[in-house]
């Protein structure tokens, strides 16, 4: 049940009929994120996001919060590189309140300054808290070798410059620039009437006009060599994360570079579970994820390991690599990682939180949705050699980039002979 409608100033709407739920899930996404800021405002979509939970034009900070929760629903946002959203799950007879008060934040935005100035010291404890998450700020030091002097290289938070510079007027401009119709998607899943969400959003978003729709620099990927970026501090054990160039977000091959994942490292089923840590003790976390963009990509393995064992590790991990790459997955590996693809989606979209998140993604990303139907035959259509087809072109010894957070002295890791593809 599946409905998108698209309105003359160019605002989308989508929307998933679920009969059998109790439960509405909403969200307002923007076409903006961290890749369409200049370096100097490094940050600002971010901060943005959180400035809109502090009031618009019918809405205080409390009343946004008491309104859902009150009701026994919940609020939240999140920023990512390509896209903004602002999201409510709640009962379904409370649809309308919360897509009053999300528009309404999303419009009409007060950003008062005194909220402007407490946010900016919440948001520089949250960059600090982050780089106090090893596991969390060595993906940031892999994004700098991916993708160097370029926003996708860079912290969707900004750094501790950018934050203390964004003034009002920068947060004002950059809203009114891109929280426009040609950047707006409105998703709506669970128990609801399409025409009646429509109805409701024409009457919202009525007088917007539009421009062109902007867009940010496409991604360079220049790299020859294997790359290594070390940062030495005490932790308790080394966290690593690994990434190769991979597909953009509408590659044709993107089914089976989903199966790629689940069989590499997606679950205690994978090659890189069972041989880095079963097998051999050299981790307790190990896995793989995959990053997509409109014109890139990137494969990750990320791992915590003993001080020792980095050596160890890292030559384990290339020889599944290799594996992938010269022999053929077999088939009940084959047909046990299809199954996995296609039931861990179809679960997720049994929740109507996921299934907007999934929907409301698909459509202000690409414009179009996939159902789960057309995803299961594309699925069943791939091929095992085309795994390893996949894998020969995404793991290659020069596109290799390692990033690590470890007490140990860049000095005594001496990994770039270890770094054989």
């Amino acid at each position: 049940m599946i409905t998108t409608t698209r309105f003359a100033n160019g605002i989308n709407i989508v929307t998933n009929a679920m009969a059998d739920m109790q439960s509405v899930a909403i969200g307002i996404w923007i076409r903006v994120g961290g890749r369409y800021e200049t370096p100097a405002q490094k940050g600002i979509s971010h901060y943005l996001e959180h400035l809109l939970f502090k009031g618009s034009k019918r809405y205080s900070c409390r009343m946004i919060k008491e309104s859902i929760e009150g009701v026994g629903g919940s609020l939240n946002g999140f920023t990512s590189e390509e896209l903004t959203c602002y999201l409510a799950k709640l009962p379904y007879r409370y649809l309308d309140l919360a897509l009053d008060i999300l528009s309404d934040m999303v419009l009409y935005p007060s950003l008062p300054a005194e909220e402007i100035e407490k946010e900016r010291t919440v948001i520089l404890e949250e960059l600090k808290m982050y780089k106090d998450l090893p596991q969390s700020y060595v993906h940031e030091l892999l994004d700098g070798l991916l993708w160097p002097n370029q926003p996708l290289g860079a912290s969707i938070i900004g750094t501790e410059e950018s934050i203390r510079s964004i003034t009002r007027k920068d947060l004002l401009d950059f809203q009114r620039h891109y929280y426009r119709p040609s950047h707006i998607v409105v998703c709506a899943t669970g128990r609801l009437k399409p025409e009646m969400v429509s109805r409701k959003v024409k009457r919202i978003y009525p007088k917007l006009k539009d421009m062109a729709r902007s867009n940010f620099l496409p991604a360079s990927e220049n790299q020859d060599r294997p790359q290594i970026k070390h940062l030495c501090k005490e932790t308790e054990q080394t966290h690593l994360a690994m990434g190769f160039h991979s597909l953009r977000r509408d590659d044709p091959r993107r089914y089976a570079l989903g199966l790629l994942h689940v069989i590499l490292g997606a679950n205690m089923s994978s090659r890189l579970f069972n041989e880095v840590r079963e097998k051999r003790g050299l981790a307790y976390e190990i896995g793989t994820s995959v990053k997509r963009f409109e014109d890139t990509g990137a494969f990750i393995i990320h791992a915590g390991l003993d001080h020792g064992k980095i050596k160890e590790a890292v030559k384990v991990i290339l020889a599944e690599l290799v594996k992938l790459k010269d022999s053929l997955v077999s088939p009940n590996e084959f047909k046990r990682a299809k199954e996995y693809y296609l039931g861990q989606l179809s679960l997720a979209l049994e929740d109507t939180l996921d299934n907007m998140l999934w929907l409301g993604e698909s459509v202000s990303s690409t414009g179009r949705v996939e159902n789960f139907k057309e995803i299961k035959n594309k699925v069943s259509r791939v091929q095992r050699q085309e795994l390893r087809e996949l894998a020969r072109f995404i793991f290659r010894q020069e596109k290799l980039n390692l990033a690590l957070i470890s007490s140990v002295k860049e000095g005594e890791l001496n990994l770039q002979d270890t770094l054989q593809l």
